[in-house]
Formats: C-alpha cells, structure tokens, sequence
C-alpha cells in the first residue's frame, strides 16, 4: 500500500492584503512554507530601509553604497529600487524626532511626496520614537499620499485613534498595529481599530520583533500563536499579514555596533550586522511573518534567496 502523506487542515485563512498598486501579502491556509499540507499564499516579501536623513554610524561598506544619494530620500529610494529591486520600500522619518532636526509633519509629507513619486514599487512610512509626534507626521503624509495603499507603521495603544482615522479611514491607506510581543496586545489592538472603523483589509500586524539573541524566543513563540490561533482557532481578529521591520532592531545590538577594535575577537563589524539582520529576518519568515524590512544588500540578497529555495 503506497503511503500517503498526512495534511493538516485548519479552518481559518490569513486576509489577503493589497500594499501598494499590487503587490500582495498573506491569503495563506497553513502555517508557513508548508506547501505539503495546502495554500501557502503570497511569497513573503522583503523591503529595503530609506531614512530622510544621511545616517552616520553605518558600516563603512554600506555607507560606500550610498554616498552619493544620502543626502536625498528621493534619490535614494530611486537607486535602491532599481539597482536591488525590493518589493517594497521603507521610508523612516529619523529626521523627525526632536533629537535629530525635529522635522515638521508638514516637511515630511514632501519628502514623502518626492519619494513617492521617484519609484515604482510601494512604500511603508515609518516614523521617529515619538509616538505622539508619529500620529502628527503620519496624518500628513497620508493626506498627501491618499488613496495610494501604502502601509503606515505604526498605531500602537497610545496613538491608534489618530493613526486610524487619519491613515486608514480619511486617506485610505493601509494601517499597521503594532504591539510588544504579546498575542493578547496583538488582538486588542486589532479589535480596537476594527471598532474605530478600520477595515481588516486595510491593516497590517507588527506584533513586535527584537534581534536574534534578544528574546528573540519570545518574537518566535509569540508569532507561533498568532499563527495558530488565526488558522486553528479561526480567530479573525488575528488574521492580519505580519509585516516586521527587522533592520531596526538588529543594527542596534553590541553585535552590529561594536567595533573591530573594541571586539576584534568578533571579526568584521559589517559582517556581523549582516548576520545579525538575516538570522533575525529568517526565523520571522519561518514563524509566520509575510514581510521584513532589511537594511543590508547583501542580507536582500540572502533572504530573498532562502525565501525562493523554501517555496520553490
């Protein structure tokens, strides 16, 4: 008797979400890159780190890439977009917090604008480490980008009212709820915005994301549930695309920062973050994430491959 190989079947199904003109995440009815047992959905999608400002503490070999377009968001994006082929772009507004140039809402709606209008492929908006000033910047940019179906990250508990009705219902864009690794926070969020008005369909989950090494076990286990509670339970309040912005918590860590000077025992500085950021991005994808924003070139280019052999 030929052996059969056993399916797991579940009941829920993850919404699928349109970013952008058409690039799409989620729609799976399993749990990731299990094709054996059903429809995985959309590929996961990887997405490349644009500040609107030069940055300056780098690695040396990243800095190189960018040198002559740093002092350009547009400009930037434009070269990153054609010469990497992201699926999608993140502009992060750290000119915008008060400790850096304290950028206006209304100047990062232009630099949007220009970006916008510089690429192809979609944008995801990220803002400073002011929550309150977050909801001020994302108001604007997304009246100035209405209706285009680019992601705004984040609302989180103290800023999703504004966030909400501004990004999601007044400007039709896509909002994404972010929490601090807890399914429970997760669903609150989710419901909270739902009861604003938000429609599943316009938001994306950042249920939160550290570095390998960083209770990254609990990201893992955190995400493990969401999964299994959206598809075994049918929980549709967790049914939402994840999307997690990888990069800005990997090239923090002593690990990417140290020098080689200070740590020479760790090897190259710039080697480090790399594997930092493509460990990181690699068990998100394997647990459940549907995008991840990257940094490093070179970390695209190892993701996006590992990404092509486990569907392919």
């Amino acid at each position: 008797m030929a052996y059969k190989n056993p399916q797991q079947k579940f009941q829920g199904k993850i919404k699928e979400v349109v970013l952008g003109e058409g690039l799409k995440l989620g729609g799976e009815s399993v749990l990731p890159f299990y094709s054996f047992d059903g429809d995985t959905g959309n590929t996961p999608k990887v997405g490349m780190e644009v500040w609107d400002i030069p940055p300056v503490d780098w690695p040396e070999g990243l800095m190189n890439i960018i040198k002559d377009v740093a002092d350009d968001p547009a400009k930037w994006a434009k070269f990153y977009a054609e010469k990497y082929n992201p699926d999608f772009i993140t502009l992060r507004f750290i000119g915008a917090n008060p400790d850096t140039l304290n950028r206006s809402p209304e100047e990062c709606a232009e630099i949007a604008k220009r970006v916008a209008k510089n690429v192809d492929v979609p944008l995801v908006i990220a803002g400073c480490d002011s929550n309150e000033k977050n909801a001020r910047i994302f108001t604007k940019v997304a009246e100035v980008l209405s209706n285009k179906n680019y992601a705004f990250l984040s609302a989180v508990e103290g800023n999703y009212k504004e966030v909400g009705a501004a990004v999601g219902l007044a400007y039709g864009n896509l909002v994404v709820a972010e929490s601090s690794v807890d399914l429970n926070l997760a669903k609150q969020l989710n419901i909270l915005l739902t009861q604003l008005g938000v429609k599943p369909e316009k938001m994306l989950m950042n249920p939160g994301v550290s570095s390998v090494g960083y209770g990254f076990e609990y990201v893992i286990t955190t995400l493990d549930r969401i999964k299994l509670a959206a598809l075994e339970q049918n929980d549709t309040t967790l049914q939402m695309p994840i999307i997690m912005p990888v990069s800005f918590e990997t090239w923090k860590v002593k690990e990417s920062v140290a020098s080689k000077e200070d740590a020479p025992e760790w090897g190259d500085r710039e080697e480090r973050g790399i594997a930092m950021e493509v460990s990181t991005a690699v068990g998100v994808l394997t647990a459940g994430a549907n995008a991840v924003i990257l940094r490093h070139p070179k970390s695209l280019d190892v993701v996006r491959g590992f990404i092509n052999e486990m569907v392919n």
